[in-house]
């Protein structure tokens, strides 16, 4: 009796086990089949689905493009094309970090640059969705120091402040400036408390890109979160969107560990600004930034009026034929019969970088390099040939003054 329990136990047992590794394989399979080419957001989006034929037209036509203007020995970094989220092209090149051999892969964050600043004014129009911040509202409401009393957070996220730039203190205060110190969002302020450093023209006059704007609005955001600017990016926008590979740098703890920048073989050194926030410092990598795009299309994330505020031209209104023009975080091009491109590029170090939302065909396209290079601009000339079927002038695309010099 004893023998026929143990064997009927033992059974049992094998068959169960049997059982659940039918079920773990199953869940296996399943997981094998999952589409690893669709990104997704936790949104409600329609999107239609994207058909063979458009892709495979899509992805010759990028494929022959890419190479050829993109993809050389000079270019290191990440591009990606995406329909609805359905990956079109995708490619990774190059070293993270040349001294390990570490390789660029979907997964390596790589230095967005002046990219951050699009993500940046969206933390703001997300606390103006909130009721938190207004656009119209002084700066002085929540930084009552700042000595520019008519500044709004309009005017910083449109660049038409006047702010003096951060990266002209050295000149105007000369031996005064420490050039050793590395600074904090809470230093540029203070310089211009201290300092009255004068504008460069009076609030909302006209436009001048400038970097300081965007550290500001750093400020406010942590003002208005109560959280820094690290962690704030988190709650706002980040985790919401299962951005996983997204992050703010930490100057203090990052540094050996980020994916660095290249000119030529030559890693760019820290300098004094690099602990600054809000106008660059977040890393991301372009399936991160397709899933950003895709947060756009659903009033769940950011409702359709403040991103039409945000894809406003608010300095060329006055102009018969404008070429370019800035919203809230965003540049725009005007192609030939005045259909808009809106885009945001980047450069510091030896990241240039490139984010492209086509709005009118669902489609984002990022070029991300850490090798400096004006290779990933191309993607503006791609983007209106290829999905909007017109040509730019080249010399409207914005590049660093030093291109490749064949190192």
């Amino acid at each position: 009796m004893k023998i026929t329990l143990i064997s009927f136990f033992l059974t049992g047992l094998v068959y169960f086990s049997d059982s659940y590794t039918r079920m773990e394989k199953n869940e296996s399979d399943k997981r094998d089949w999952r589409d690893t080419t669709l990104i997704t957001v936790p949104f409600t989006i329609k999107f239609g689905k994207v058909s063979e034929s458009y892709i495979n037209e899509k992805k010759h036509q990028i494929d022959s493009f890419y190479n050829k203007f993109i993809n050389s020995p000079y270019y290191s970094g990440s591009f990606i094309v995406a329909k609805n989220g359905k990956v079109i092209y995708e490619d990774y090149k190059g070293y993270s970090d040349a001294r390990t051999g570490k390789k660029i892969n979907a997964n390596t964050a790589i230095h967005l640059a002046s990219v951050s600043k699009v993500l940046t004014a969206t933390a703001i129009l997300k606390l103006v969705q909130e009721d938190n911040v207004m656009l119209d509202q002084k700066v002085t409401d929540w930084l009552p120091r700042f000595p520019y009393k008519k500044t709004t957070i309009r005017t910083l996220l449109n660049h038409r402040s006047g702010l003096p730039h951060y990266s002209n203190f050295p000149g105007v205060l000369k031996k005064s400036w420490n050039r050793k110190k590395v600074l904090t969002n809470q230093d540029v302020l203070d310089v211009m408390i201290k300092h009255k450093i004068k504008p460069i023209f009076a609030d909302n006059a006209r436009f001048d890109y400038c970097n300081t704007n965007y550290v500001i609005l750093a400020l406010i955001i942590e003002k208005a979160t109560g959280q820094n600017y690290r962690d704030a990016m988190q709650t706002l926008i980040f985790k919401p969107l299962g951005m996983k590979n997204t992050f703010v740098f930490n100057y203090e703890t990052d540094k050996d560990t980020v994916c660095k920048s290249y000119r030529g073989n030559t890693i760019f050194p820290w300098d004094q600004y690099d602990n600054l926030y809000g106008d660059k410092n977040i890393y991301s990598t372009p399936r991160d930034l397709v899933k950003f795009d895709l947060a756009t299309y659903s009033p769940d994330f950011i409702k359709p009026e403040l991103l039409q505020e945000a894809y406003f031209g608010y300095s060329a209104i006055q102009v018969a034929k404008p070429i370019k023009d800035y919203g809230l975080g965003m540049r725009m091009r005007f192609l030939p019969g005045g259909e808009k491109m809106i885009y945001h590029n980047g450069w510091w170090h030896g990241n240039n970088t490139s984010f492209v939302p086509v709005k009118k065909d669902t489609v984002t396209v990022i070029c991300l390099g850490n090798k400096y290079s004006n290779r990933p601009y191309a993607t503006l000339n791609m983007v209106s040939g290829i999905f909007m079927k017109k040509k730019i002038d080249t010399s409207l695309v914005p590049i660093p003054n030093e291109l490749e010099l064949g190192e």
